[in-house]
């Protein structure tokens, strides 16, 4: 007879197969499924909550990136308007009719002083072609006098 009893369901090995068999464990030796599928819950369910976390702040980002997209456009065509309110200011013409509102006149000639100390050139005096008219920065160019009619009283 046989030196092991056959295990049911189990034709009875020769040889290795027989030798190998030793280091098997006999009995159903299972690792219990409990721990194991719970682990796997909680992996899943953090991966999940995971997910929602990250993308609900690339979509907090991606309203913050507009908003200042937003802004930055507004401020880019401010200081655009306020390039252009500049330039108009600067302009030559401009600069002529706001310096004849304040009461300047053209310069004479020029004379220039040489390294040495020495005047060069005839100094000219400015020609007033008008009298000056000043002005207080807030006031308009055409001042208007206020008409007796217009008095209370009267």
């Amino acid at each position: 007879m046989s030196r092991k009893p056959e295990l049911k369901g189990r034709p009875e090995l020769k040889g290795r197969a027989a030798r190998l068999t030793h280091l098997l464990p006999t009995g159903r030796a299972q690792a219990a499924r409990t721990p194991f599928v719970v682990l796997v819950v909680t992996l899943l369910g953090g991966g999940l909550i995971g997910l929602l976390v990250l993308n609900s702040a690339l979509s907090e980002g991606a309203f913050q990136l507009d908003d200042l997209q937003r802004e930055t456009k507004n401020l880019t065509d401010e200081e655009q308007a306020l390039q252009r309110d500049i330039d108009a200011y600067s302009a030559p013409d401009a600069l002529q009719r706001r310096a004849r509102e304040l009461g300047m006149v053209p310069g004479g000639d020029p004379a220039f002083l040489g390294p040495d100390g020495k005047v060069k050139g005839v100094p000219g005096a400015a020609s007033a072609a008008r009298a000056p008219l000043v002005l207080a920065p807030e006031a308009p160019a055409t001042a208007s006098t206020p008409s007796s009619s217009s008095t209370p009283g009267r």
